[in-house]
């Protein structure tokens, strides 16, 4: 009975450095990706490979990649960082399906493609940015990302076509709404967002 609680303890302190060991890790990445994006990313693959049936460190060396790729003018240079990209939103994919964080970020993995050239990538991504966003607003319509992702689409096909994007305003102020009221599942869950939400709405008014 003595061994089998000296076992038990055992186990339960190697369960609770790893977590701690996963935290520090995670907060450091997040530290790291304000600056040093390309470092941040690299730890989060680490940190992905360490934790192989946790889809947020991949989501997440995704994201630092796919943000720093806009504004991006190298096409070979562009190719090589969403290649990697697409590989590790696969690799959180094949942890969670239908998950509506990772549906947003393949949405704007594509859309990196169509500000880098959208007459050339306009024609062949938009629909499958729609998609991905309509699917994400089927799984979780109360998400604030999904709305405020889908907002932005929308107001930047708007542009492109010389439209109004006033109608789309609302959708960011239900976003700011959702964002106000969202509690993520945990402290490393998705919860970016706010700040964007806000600013887009300023140049709405």
């Amino acid at each position: 009975m003595q061994k089998l609680a000296i076992i038990l303890a055992l186990f339960i302190t190697s369960l609770l450095s790893a977590q701690t060991n996963y935290e520090k890790g995670m907060q450091k990445a997040f530290e790291l990706s304000v600056t040093n994006p390309m470092e941040a990313s690299n730890l989060f693959e680490r940190i992905a490979t360490a934790e192989p049936d946790n889809w947020l460190p991949s989501y997440y060396a995704a994201r630092v990649i796919i943000l720093n790729s806009f504004g991006e003018t190298d096409k070979d240079k562009l190719t090589a960082q969403l290649a990697k990209a697409q590989d590790l939103i696969n690799d959180a994919t094949a942890i969670s399906k239908n998950n509506p964080e990772i549906l947003v970020m393949q949405a704007l993995l594509h859309t990196a493609w169509v500000a880098f050239d959208g007459a050339t990538y306009g024609m062949t991504l938009s629909g499958k940015v729609v998609a991905l966003y309509q699917q994400a607003e089927q799984i979780a319509p109360n998400n604030p990302r999904v709305v405020l992702n889908k907002a932005e689409w929308a107001m930047g096909g708007a542009r492109f076509f010389g439209q109004d994007t006033a109608p789309f305003c609302k959708d960011v102020e239900h976003a700011l709404e959702l964002f106000a009221n969202f509690k993520p599942e945990s402290l490393f869950h998705p919860n970016w967002g706010i700040e964007r939400a806000q600013q887009v709405l300023a140049e709405c008014k």
